[in-house]
């Protein structure tokens, strides 16, 4: 008895030492993880000395940062930042800072990411954005730079003549630079190039959508791509400063990579690291800024430079909005602009206010037609049987419609081989993986060209949206006549439409064609895509079209930049409404896709280049010689 009493006790001890081991583990894991209540700092070492070399180092570290820091407001403000008042560092959520930022995760987004083939260079590492860390110092710093561009935005809305005077070629409203140098002076040019020119121009137009839905599709990087599909190429929020006060957006503060484009493969993209602020002036106005902000932490050097540009937001009665829009740059030309888009680029029209201006304008028509229930009286009837139909046909309409902006831009996602072809320019061939649920999958092959036409652009574009004469051009229709079985109006102008077509006396009878054709005063698209009948079903019976694989086509119709003064002078307004149609010329951009079903070989990928290249080549020449124009 007395050996099984000993026995218990010593298991009862083994426990009892097992316990008390565990918990000596779980303590040493916890001092590693202690703070100090006071300063919230970690703990205190025994070892006072590196203490103290730590301490040193990190005080080096403050002094260069300060440094950086200084040299950047210097060149913003014109005096260093000991001469700043002092600003009190902004307090950012926790969750705020989350939904800004990269978090480390990686960047996440369909088919933008494209695990691409050998030899192209658009991988997720050398996205020119990466994740940085910015101090509170940093931080200050940038809310000071808002806060001086907010203030110089609403001088330049509200200030007229002499601080903007009509340009004596187009009548737009472009800044008269001594006058913008006297009233806002700066210590040096931001880029230092003799190739260094200025783009600066205001408008204002009605807007059909309320003050507050605008500035929230403004602050969020996904809405204001999706809001200017044909201008924004990529947006993202690198850090959120500031989230705003009492959950709007009054007060918000984001740094964000952005990059501009021109619809053409001959035409490079403008990249910005701009800190955009918005504020609300009174019930019922927001005023939005957009400013560069330049750091050595980014990896690449903007070739561009946003002065305080931005918007003001004011609304109507009518549940519409005035917005006036401003647009100041500064661009660094470090390779010649092609010689085709040298005038429409140089004379700020690529990139202008009544360009962004004309394209929110027709964006936000198209969401006023996406939000309303009924059948416009240019709607086909019978064929889309539900409000839920109409949407979803809307949704899949403008998939199609980003993702051949996508194919046919420069960004820097996207890299390709330019091949001789045409005479003019050649052709861009790119090719990548398909691996987005809303593309077919394998290896897609991109080709896209530009070439010019002395056809005004409002011809040029009912020319490729008439049904009647695209068996002149169509290859997928073989010649035979199409017939529109369903139409969808989405805006005032009749051109701004989303159709379904069909070939007749074809045997691909389960074969239909959507189109979207869209045009404004800055220029026009017209997006084309076969799909099969089940698909088209499947989004007319209002179900979810998301998965619905598309590969489109199209067109990009432009004004080449010389106006037709054959009519004698003309007012802003006249100007601004008829662009296109008083362009002696137009700017043509056509881009195909080709799916390759498997990994190409060499002599597969070159037979596929050289039918691409023949398709294109073809129907440029068909279009030339169905529009008059000779074909060299």
């Amino acid at each position: 008895m007395k050996a099984q009493h000993e026995r218990a006790d010593n298991c009862g001890l083994r426990a009892e030492n097992d316990k008390i081991r565990c918990e000596n583990i779980a303590i040493r894991e916890a001092l590693k993880n202690v703070i100090c209540p006071s300063c919230g700092g970690p703990p205190v070492t025994e070892d006072s000395y590196f203490d103290e070399q730590k301490l040193r180092m990190e005080n080096a570290q403050l002094k260069e940062e300060l440094d950086r820091v200084s040299s950047i407001a210097a060149k913003y403000i014109g005096r260093p930042i000991s001469q700043l008042p002092p600003v009190q560092p902004i307090h950012i959520s926790s969750l705020d800072l989350t939904m800004g930022t990269f978090g480390g995760q990686g960047i996440s987004g369909p088919s933008l990411d494209l695990d691409l083939l050998p030899g192209s260079s658009s991988t997720l590492s050398n996205l020119p954005y990466q994740q940085i860390v910015l101090s509170d110092m940093d931080k200050s710093l940038m809310t000071d730079i808002a806060a001086n561009a907010m203030e110089e935005l609403l001088r330049l809305l509200q200030t007229n003549e002499p601080l903007w005077m009509k340009s004596s070629t187009d009548g737009r409203d472009v800044l008269d630079l001594d006058s913008y140098e006297r009233m806002f002076p700066r210590a040096n040019s931001h880029l230092k190039n003799p190739n260094v020119r200025t783009e600066s121009s205001r408008d204002s137009g009605v807007v059909i959508m309320n003050g507050l839905a605008l500035v929230d599709m403004f602050m969020d990087c996904s809405k204001w791509v999706e809001l200017f599909p044909t201008i924004v190429s990529m947006a993202k929020t690198i850090e959120v400063i500031s989230s705003g006060m009492m959950g709007g957006h009054s007060g918000s503060l984001l740094l964000m990579y952005e990059e501009l484009q021109v619809l053409s493969p001959v035409v490079p993209t403008r990249e910005f690291y701009v800190l955009r602020y918005c504020q609300q002036i009174e019930q019922g106005s927001w005023a939005v800024v957009n400013v560069s902000y330049d750091s050595p932490q980014f990896s690449s050097q903007c070739q561009s430079h946003r002065f305080p540009s931005g918007c003001l937001i004011q609304d109507l009665p009518n549940g519409y909005s005035k917005v006036t829009w401003v647009e100041h740059l500064e661009i660094e030309d470090r390779t010649p602009i092609h010689r085709l888009y040298r005038d429409l680029i140089q004379s700020g029209m690529a990139f202008g206010a009544d360009c962004w201006l004309a394209t929110l304008q027709r964006m936000c028509e198209r969401f006023a037609c996406l939000m309303v229930s009924g059948t416009s009286t240019r709607d086909l009837g019978g064929v889309i049987p539900s409000p839920d139909g109409k949407r979803s046909m809307m949704k899949l309409a403008q998939r199609m419609v980003s993702s051949f902006c996508t194919s046919i831009s420069t960004s820097n996602r996207h890299r390709g081989t330019t091949i001789s072809g045409l005479n003019e320019v050649g052709v861009r061939v790119t090719l990548h993986k398909s691996m987005d649920p809303g593309q077919p999958n394998g290896v897609v092959l991109n080709a896209a060209t530009t070439f010019w036409l002395p056809v005004p652009p409002q011809n040029v574009f009912n020319f490729f949206k008439d049904e009647r004469t695209r068996p002149q051009w169509d290859v997928l229709t073989n010649g035979n006549a199409v017939q529109e079985v369903a139409h969808i109006a989405n805006g005032s102008n009749p051109g701004n439409c989303i159709s379904v077509l069909r070939a007749i006396n074809t045997s691909q009878n389960n074969m239909l064609i959507l189109q979207e054709s869209c045009i404004d005063s800055s220029g026009s698209l017209v997006v084309y895509c076969p799909v099969d009948l089940p698909a088209i079903n499947i989004a007319m019976s209002g179900e979810d079209p998301s998965y619905i694989p598309l590969l489109p086509s199209g067109f990009t119709i432009s004004p080449d930049g010389h106006l037709d003064q054959g009519d004698g002078a003309s007012t802003s307004s006249n100007v601004h409404g008829n662009m296109g149609s008083r362009s002696s010329g137009s700017l043509i951009s056509v881009a195909f896709q080709i799916l390759v079903s498997s990994l190409p070989s060499a002599k597969l990928n070159m037979e596929s280049v050289t039918t691409v290249n023949n398709l294109i080549g073809t129907t440029v020449q068909q279009i030339k010689a169905a529009l008059n124009c000779p074909s060299s």
